[in-house]
């Protein structure tokens, strides 16, 4: 038989295999998607560290919108950074510090924590290597794979006891940025034809600072190092519940190694209904810069973002991204956050005009996306409205976009994981799948 035919008839035959009558979700009250009719979160477990706030419940339990709130180890996020932002200085390690332990550090303990994560930022020559001889133009691919790797290198890869998995979290935290930015340089210098380099972070700069030099040695400002800062902490945690996170505790239930645990977590991460989602959101963005011509005109705005819902315009897939959320309602905190340091920036940058447009954009696809619904459900822009053009100000490649991302939330996962492998009355996480394929008679293979 034509192996290619067989390639078509197997992939034809999942027509029929994959089906399933929707009815049937309903009939067996299955939570597609680990989600109640009512939109809310399927309650799987507990946890101590992350809390997302986007709604509360009546006394009939019936769901109430609220104005949206991220809580880390206790603490509202807006209390988190906003002394940092009036105070200017870098808070990611700080966060980092308190995701892990649960508690925030003091004077000492933060610089200790500051020398430990510089201690562990270089990356040893084979990693170099094997980092050079993954080139290519995914970046959460290498990251991942580079990841697996450090396996190899770990004297104690499989102990999951406590001092073991703080240990593996604060190498994770440190070396991501590393591996991140000699990654990027490998695929310029390799795909563009750029000049290679491997610049060794610094000590006595910040994960953030660090990250900026390597990548573009002194081509950037003490504001863009500040902005990216402020984007990880705001990305590095958002709940058990999130896609990469729950896949990080699902896996670690399971007591498989930190490596092949946070690997599986970037693959989560890398999928376009998850952290892929800025660069949906920067390029719709340009689109729209190029075919609205009037950028104060809200009836001009109007009318072409209703053609993208009905699916008349851009990518006609009937969506306007960064807009709408699975938990917040009224308001994303992360994008309220994100949306006044853009506008810093863009002050800098010269970009006023820009961010005007953008704003314009939520406020108007907020507005669209509730009449074409035709719901009185509050919706609101989500984190990544805003953080893809902070990147861009910043002089950041959308190649990296995402594995930031992973950068920031390598510091939420390891505090879950370090939470699952650690209460008491652990299990695996092992939810149920009905099956609805009736018993087949086996048939001998010369009667088929």
């Amino acid at each position: 038989m034509n192996k290619e035919y067989l390639i078509y008839k197997l992939s034809d035959e999942v027509k029929t295999s994959c089906k399933i009558d929707n009815e049937l979700f309903q009939k067996y009250g299955v939570k597609r998607g680990l989600r109640n009719e009512d939109g809310s979160g399927v309650l799987v477990g507990l946890t101590n560290i992350g809390n997302v706030v986007g709604y509360e419940r009546d006394d009939s339990g019936r769901l109430v919108p609220t104005e949206g709130k991220l809580f880390y180890r206790g603490y509202e996020l807006d209390d988190l950074v906003s002394p940092l932002l009036a105070e200017k200085r870098f808070g990611f390690e700080e966060t980092a510090f308190l995701l892990l332990s649960g508690s925030l550090p003091d004077s000492e303990e933060l610089e200790a924590f500051k020398e430990l994560i510089n201690e562990n930022m270089a990356l040893d020559h084979k990693t170099i290597v094997h980092i050079i001889d993954l080139e290519g133009s995914n970046i959460m691919n290498i990251l991942a794979r580079s990841v697996l790797e450090m396996y190899t290198f770990d004297p104690n890869p499989d102990d999951i006891s406590r001092d073991n998995l703080m240990r593996q979290a604060i190498e994770l935290i440190a070396r991501f940025p590393t591996i991140i930015a000699y990654a990027y340089n490998i695929y310029r210098h390799s795909v563009q034809g750029r000049s290679l380099h491997i610049r060794h972070p610094r000590e006595n700069l910040t994960i953030a600072q660090n990250f900026l030099y390597m990548l573009k040695h002194d081509d950037y400002t003490d504001l863009d190092a500040r902005m990216l800062d402020m984007l990880l902490i705001i990305q590095a945690e958002h709940g058990g519940g999130n896609n990469s996170t729950f896949t990080v505790r699902v896996t670690s239930s399971s007591r498989t190694d930190t490596y092949s645990s946070i690997a599986a977590g970037i693959g989560s991460l890398k999928g376009p209904l998850h952290g892929g989602a800025n660069i949906k959101v920067i390029n719709m963005f340009h689109h729209l810069k190029e075919n609205i011509h009037d950028w104060t005109n809200i009836d001009e705005i109007d009318t072409y973002l209703n053609r993208m819902l009905r699916k008349e315009a851009y990518d006609k897939s009937g969506l306007i991204y960064g807009i709408g959320h699975a938990v917040y309602t009224m308001s994303d905190p992360r994008a309220v956050e994100l949306k006044k340091l853009a506008g810093e920036l863009a002050k800098e940058k010269g970009r006023e005009e820009e961010y005007n447009f953008l704003r314009l954009l939520e406020q108007e696809g907020i507005k669209c996306v509730s009449q074409h619904r035709k719901t009185k459900k509050p919706i609101c822009a989500n984190v990544d409205f805003y953080s893809g053009f902070i990147y861009e100000m910043i002089g950041l490649p959308q190649e990296i976009y995402t594995p930031i991302f992973a950068m920031a939330r390598i510091v939420g996962w390891m505090a879950h994981r370090i939470e699952e492998l650690n209460f008491e009355g652990r299990r695996i996480i092992r939810p149920a799948y009905k099956n609805i394929l009736g018993i087949k008679e086996y048939i001998p293979i010369n009667d088929r």
